[in-house]
């Protein structure tokens, strides 16, 4: 089933859906830029944009008319008879909604973002073959990283170097600024790279992702600079048992908030619950964050087509934290792992 027939039939409606996020614009056409928007029926597909991508756009969107932006809204709005128009409204500025509104005055806008981005949630056979290289490329990058880190070095060259290999393997960007937190810092579950310097003792969370053909990876690894202390043994141990529990959950049809809570419970029977405050996973896939996701609060169930991390953690002020991720893919009944790197205790 065509991505458009799919979205008309979460939408119920003859009307028209103007798309205006580059995520959508992306999955529902090929069209690589952030600069365009779509127009759909279940007739008709435009893409609106202007002339820097016009080329760009018959190469990318053959299925789509192309429409210059300099003819107004007014124009585009009137290629089409339908009245009443499905837009995202968390990726359209009140201006633009006003401008809209106020212009296109024959028309009835509708939110309707969650039925636009719900056909994203499973992700056919192409698009796991690309999240699956995409993660490979971080799985290669972890094992360069290994060789390289080495006391003295700042957080900040050793995210560089990740980041500078996964580029020349293949990636066109990254999935979010890369995590490389150390020592103390690595108590903050989103501690970005800074000037610190490893030393010897560290625990150093590595958390990294790339884009590759417009889909994003995800992976978490945590290491010890040296041998591990006991605490540093036991808090690991700890993770890693909550993930490989979880993972071990994970079903067709089962309830999201399910897994979450076998590694919450794990961590919670240690004596740790208060120290692991996110939820347990996302949905990766055009976006570093998707729906559904693991968290206590999820009513989703998962289905085949999903993708989403698996990464339990557990962050102690003044000493350090710890976080195991992989990405798990859902695919006609069976679990893949997508992450191979290693999860052993890792001393470098």
């Amino acid at each position: 089933m065509s991505r458009v027939k799919r979205l008309f039939e979460n939408i119920k409606s003859d009307g028209a859906v103007f798309i205006s996020s580059y995520p959508n614009v992306f999955y529902y056409s090929g069209f690589s830029s952030a600069d365009a928007y779509l127009l759909i029926t279940a007739r008709e597909r435009y893409i609106i944009t202007d002339s820097r991508y016009f080329v760009q756009a018959k190469l990318e969107c053959p299925d789509f008319e192309l429409v210059d932006i300099k003819k107004g809204w007014e124009y585009v709005f009137g290629l089409i008879k339908e009245d009443t128009i499905y837009f995202e409204e968390n990726n359209i500025s009140y201006g633009m909604y006003s401008m809209l509104t106020g212009k296109v005055y024959a028309k009835e806008f509708i939110p309707a973002q969650a039925d636009i981005n719900l056909p994203r949630q499973k992700k056919d056979k192409h698009e796991l073959e690309i999240i699956k290289e995409a993660e490979k490329i971080g799985d290669m990058a972890f094992s360069h990283i290994l060789d390289i880190i080495k006391v003295g070095m700042s957080e900040r060259e050793v995210a560089f170097e990740i980041e500078s290999y996964m580029r020349k393997s293949g990636a066109t960007g990254l999935s979010f600024d890369t995590i490389a937190a150390s020592g103390v810092r690595s108590s903050m579950p989103h501690g970005v790279a800074s000037d610190k310097l490893i030393a010897k003792g560290d625990l150093l969370t590595l958390d990294f992702g790339c884009v590759y053909n417009g889909y994003c990876s995800d992976m978490t690894r945590t290491v010890v600079i040296g041998e591990p202390d006991s605490k540093q043994k036991e808090i690991y141990e700890l993770v890693l048992k909550a993930q490989t529990e979880a993972i071990g959950a994970i079903y067709e049809g089962v309830l999201c908030a399910d897994v979450d809570k076998v590694a919450r419970g794990i961590i919670t029977d240690a004596g740790y619950g208060e120290n692991f405050g996110h939820a347990l996973g996302h949905s990766v896939g055009i976006q570093i964050h998707e729906n559904p996701n693991f968290s206590p609060k999820s009513t989703d169930v998962l289905q085949s087509g999903n993708v989403l991390s698996v990464e339990p953690g557990v962050y102690i002020d003044g000493w350090g934290g710890v976080r195991i991720e992989d990405l798990i893919a859902v695919s006609d009944g069976e679990i893949i792992n997508l992450t191979t790197s290693p999860k052993e205790h890792i001393a470098i």
